[in-house]
């Protein structure tokens, strides 16, 4: 398998054991907990701690391991007895879970979520934010930047079935609502085993698809009259919050003034896509506070030339649908040939230059699928991409500054299905754990991606900042700013459409700077009115993994502790920014560090285009982008038919319509967030 496939895994890289089939209605798996010596007989108390307490040894950890406890947690849903979520936790002190149920009550305590879907937290635990990591030859590290060294931290799979949560083959879930359900269940469930969990304030906290899975969680929260436990704050990193298409195809002009080495640095090149972004609808006016309502809906436009493509009008919600997933198959099966610059149509793979491209109309080669576009060019045209290409490798959307060839990513899929570490975490036998199973929504079981939810989370976040505001709950949005998958536009435009605290959006461009424990800037902080965002330099798609010492202070300063630093203040009159303001990181993007690493499995060096290259596109840039930053109070004047509203989260006909990237789709369908 080529590096592109490997590497799209965004949570690791390794090609695991996995299904890209969906299943059918008779094909549902079912799965089930075991039973392990000491499973006490009678209903969930404090006196399963010592049941879940893991107490033996765990294969190649050679180092102390703060206490732990894991096992199956049922949700409590009708008789669906083997319907379980799976956790792992970790105290952050001796003793600091197994306290009365009247104690630490000021102290809080965490989950972490993974996405896909399908997708299991337990990457998160291995790979990411956990005590330690695996290692690709399966060696095992102390992780120093662990979050549970902040709070009592629970890695949990979920939805039901997912990683080690089991599930009967009739009891998957429906859609977003019943895993928001399911999981109040399951939180029900583990504070009678946990009684102090109750009334100490939770981080509900996640990445990628969880973007979707918290705020449905938070739904059911809300929702339920008197709630089985305290949640103070969500946390959500580089979210799938709004449309697939705000989050993976709107932000390519962005992606592309972040690392203009994809354009090799070409003035024309780039001045071709902003064309198409104006075209398609997707230059969006971010003014603070936003003026105007809510962003409209985006009508996306399909591409016309292509052999099986039709225009999106003459599609069906359903047909759409297939139409895409259909594309996207085609596209994984070239890329994992390391054949992304031919054509699907049987065209020859002819190299594209711009006298070839559309001039005055939306490109009906690729139609507004502009980060498909992007990424074609880079691979033929722009270095190190174009030669990395050559050699089998792709591009990674997950991290951009990323063009090693065959790298080999952390693998934790054989030490979690060691038997050893099976029997000490109390692992169901009835299932192999995997990365990321396609997950089949009983609601539309047919093909992977089709989440039958009607709305993103988007569509009903303004009604959630209500609740939260009322409920005295924080929200942090963080992006890590080398992902062009989930780029920080989505997660800025997310911001800018929500109405919290009485006003839409922030009041002020985020333009504050925070600071690593070195002492160098680690990116951009603001904070209004209980939402907090955080834009993590030199850190992608996965923050804790890629960047584990600076998602470490973005977590200890900004989701559990109290940084004020990018805080609006007004006192007088006068409205203060504490840590100030910088013009310069006011722009819409922040070019990352020129150098992009090549080299085979590891980093043998940094691609570097020649500083009076650099120095021309930065002089040109300035010139192109001088009227771009909105100021406090400009109105907003949005196209018409663009926008990425209430109405781009909204399904059109029965379910959610598929509107992503077709790269970073093949990235998630082939091995999963």
């Amino acid at each position: 398998m080529s590096r592109i496939a490997l590497g799209y895994t965004a949570l690791l890289a390794l090609a695991l054991p996995t299904a890209h089939a969906a299943y059918s209605r008779h094909e549902v798996p079912a799965s089930w907990p075991d039973a392990y010596p000491g499973k006490p007989s009678g209903d969930l108390s404090p006196d399963w701690q010592r049941y879940y307490e893991i107490t033996t040894p765990l294969p190649n950890v050679t180092f102390d391991v703060p206490r732990s406890f894991a096992g199956n947690v049922p949700v409590g849903r009708e008789n669906h007895p083997n319907n379980t979520l799976f956790f792992w936790a970790v105290e952050k002190e001796n003793g600091s879970l197994t306290v009365g149920a009247d104690e630490h009550s000021d102290k809080p305590w965490a989950v972490w979520l993974n996405g896909g879907p399908g997708a299991s937290s337990l990457i998160g635990f291995a790979t990411e934010n956990g005590p330690f990591r695996v290692n690709p030859d399966s060696s095992v590290e102390k992780n120093n930047y662990s979050w549970s060294n902040l709070a009592d931290y629970f890695w949990v799979d979920q939805p039901v079935g997912v990683g080690f949560a089991t599930a009967e083959s009739d009891g998957y879930a429906h859609d977003e609502d019943a895993v928001g359900n399911d999981f109040m269940g399951f939180l029900a469930n583990l504070v009678k085993v946990f009684p102090s969990l109750a009334k100490r304030p939770l981080h509900l906290t996640g990445e990628s698809y969880a973007g979707v899975y918290i705020p449905y969680i938070m739904k059911a929260y809300f929702s339920t009259p008197n709630p089985p436990v305290k949640i103070a704050k969500f946390a959500i990193g580089n979210g799938a919050i709004p449309s697939g298409l705000v989050f993976s195809v709107l932000p390519t002009l962005t992606v592309i003034e972040t690392y203009p080495q994809l354009i090799g640095y070409d003035p024309e090149v780039y001045d071709y896509f902003r064309e198409q972004e104006h075209r398609c609808g997707y230059d969006l006016n971010l003014t603070y506070p936003q003026q105007g309502g809510h962003f409209p809906t985006l009508n996306h436009i399909h591409p016309t030339l292509r052999s099986g493509h039709a225009r999106r009008d003459e599609l069906s919600a359903r047909s759409r649908s297939d139409e895409t997933s259909a594309r996207l198959r085609a596209l994984i099966h070239s890329i994992e040939r390391g054949e992304l610059g031919r054509r699907d149509d049987g065209a020859p793979a002819v190299k594209r230059d711009l006298s070839l491209r559309a001039n005055g109309t939306v490109d009906p080669w690729y139609g507004c699928f502009l980060m498909d576009e992007l990424v074609d060019y880079a691979v033929n045209y722009s270095q190190p991409w174009s030669v990395a290409h050559s050699r089998g490798k792709g591009f990674y959307p997950f991290d951009v500054s990323d063009a090693l060839v065959s790298e080999v990513k952390p693998n934790p899929h054989t030490f979690l299905n060691d038997n050893q570490t099976r029997a000490a975490v109390h692992a169901p036998s009835s299932r192999q754990w995997a990365f990321r199973r396609p997950y089949p929504f009983l609601g539309d079981p047919q093909s992977d991606f089709n989440d039958p939810s009607e709305l993103w989370p988007m569509a009903f976040l303004s009604e959630l900042a209500t609740n939260a505001s009322a409920h005295g709950v924080s929200v942090v949005l963080y992006s890590g700013n080398g992902d062009s998958s989930s780029a920080h536009r989505g997660t800025e435009i997310v911001i800018q459409n929500t109405t919290f605290g009485g006003i839409q959006g922030f009041t002020r461009r985020p333009s504050t700077p925070w600071f690593d424990d070195n002492g160098e800037r680690g990116g951009i902080v603001h904070q209004e009115r209980n939402w907090t965002y955080v834009l993590v330099e030199d850190a992608g798609h996965l923050v804790p993994q890629m960047n584990p010492a600076r998602g470490y202070v973005l977590a200890r300063e900004f989701i559990f502790g109290t940084n004020q630093t990018g805080l609006v203040t007004d006192s007088g009159g006068s409205t203060t920014v504490v840590g100030g303001e910088v013009g310069s990181l006011a722009a819409p993007a922040i070019p990352a560090p020129p150098g992009i690493a090549v080299g085979s499995a590891t980093t043998e060096s940094t691609y570097t285009y020649p500083s009076r290259t650099i120095a021309a596109w930065e002089s040109f840039l300035a010139s192109a982008t001088a009227g771009d930053v909105a100021v406090t109070g400009a109105a907003a004047s949005p196209v018409a038919g663009q926008g990425a509203g209430n109405g781009a989260g909204r399904a059109s006909g029965v379910r959610r319509a598929v509107w992503l990237s077709a790269v970073v789709v093949a990235a998630l369908m082939a091995v999963g967030v």
